[in-house]
């Protein structure tokens, strides 16, 4: 095991990669927040889910029937989850297999991590919230909502997210903007969408800015993340790369992790069907997993442009479209900006501001 200020000398040192320190910086985007504890937790919080979008790798794998023994995350893990990355003010990414307000205790374990200082930044369809569940959500001052779109009419989100509603989408996002701005909350709410075939991404940014009055809108590329040959590259609206994957390292192995409803820490979020396994959190801390023997041979692999070495990371179709600046935590910075702007146009009273991450 290696200790934080070992990793950080192996992230800012490596002269494989850069000539100093400040190159890596500059180059890379390397960041000293995530020395000694990940930033970012992405968490498989549920399996099920109530839509059925073609370019899903849950719709298109067989990922969910492997998890119908733990379809949601239990309590007791998420909270040794929340417990840890709480005292590093980390990102708790509640994502996953499916809908994370499916789960049964969505509101009351998404409170408990704001209490013990994580930052929560939820990832939805925007389905299953009420004036109630939005409101507590609100109150207990989760970070940042994204709403799940890929559209701006009724047409194209019939094809693009089958089985949902998209009046329900409509109602619920204005509702969920509506009391952010009455009670001047800290939250900031933002909408993405995925550059696909089919869907004119640059009027569903508009229509989601300037009709609904989201803080951001994210254009995710599309992925075919290797789970099913059914996801086909040639659905993507934009397939030019974000990197260089023979010259430029994968940030997500100096950011952040991926753990499934076991528990289980996958080394990135390309494997999504917990093919590695780089510790269970109920066995081991979080900060020793961050450490260990495997994501140190991941990163030393791609610091020394050897990434493409690694079996895993060698298949992985998706690398190209990671990137070191344009990121979450950009997106943040961006979002908090319009949120701060919106309050104060409607002068509303904001006590509020939300720590961001220098844009690199």
């Amino acid at each position: 095991m290696t200790n934080s200020s070992d990793m950080a000398a192996k992230v800012s040192s490596s002269s494989e990669v850069s000539s100093g320190p400040s190159d890596h910086v500059a180059q890379y985007g390397l960041r000293p927040e995530a020395a000694e504890f990940p930033m970012m937790l992405v968490l498989s919080f549920v399996y099920p889910c109530n839509a059925e979008c073609p370019h899903c790798p849950y719709t298109n794998s067989n990922i969910r029937d492997s998890y119908k023994d733990v379809p949601y995350m239990p309590d007791d893990v998420f909270k040794k989850i929340a417990d840890e990355a709480g005292q590093y003010g980390a990102y708790l990414r509640i994502s996953g297999g499916g809908e994370p307000m499916l789960h049964p205790h969505a509101v009351e374990l998404l409170t408990y991590a704001k209490r013990v200082g994580c930052k929560i930044g939820l990832i939805t369809n925007g389905s299953a919230f009420t004036e109630k569940n939005s409101r507590a959500l609100l109150d207990a001052g989760v970070d940042m909502i994204e709403f799940s779109v890929d559209a701006r009419d009724a047409e194209t989100y019939s094809v693009v997210r089958k089985g949902l509603n998209w009046e329900r989408l409509l109602r619920n996002a204005k509702g969920m903007i509506d009391i952010r701005n009455s009670i001047g909350g800290a939250s900031k709410i933002v909408a993405s969408g995925v550059n696909q075939q089919g869907v004119d991404i640059d009027a569903v940014e508009k229509f989601w800015r300037e009709e609904i009055g989201v803080d951001n809108f994210i254009k995710r590329k599309f992925l075919t993340w290797g789970v099913n040959t059914s996801l086909d590259g040639s659905r993507s609206a934009d397939p030019s790369p974000y990197l260089d994957t023979d010259n430029v390292p994968c940030p997500f192995i100096f950011e952040r992790l991926n753990i499934d409803s076991r528990g289980n820490v996958m080394v990135c979020g390309y494997d999504i069907a917990a093919n590695t396994s780089m510790g269970l959190v109920t066995e081991h801390s979080i900060k020793d997993i961050w450490h260990g023997e495997g994501f140190r041979h991941y990163r030393e692999m791609h610091l020394a442009n050897r990434g493409g070495e690694i079996s895993m990371c060698s298949t992985c179709p998706d690398w190209k479209y990671r990137s070191w600046h344009h990121n979450y935590w950009k997106v943040v910075k961006g979002a908090e900006k319009q949120r701060a702007a919106t309050l104060q146009r409607l002068g509303v009273d904001d006590d509020f501001q939300s720590a961001t991450f220098d844009e690199q």
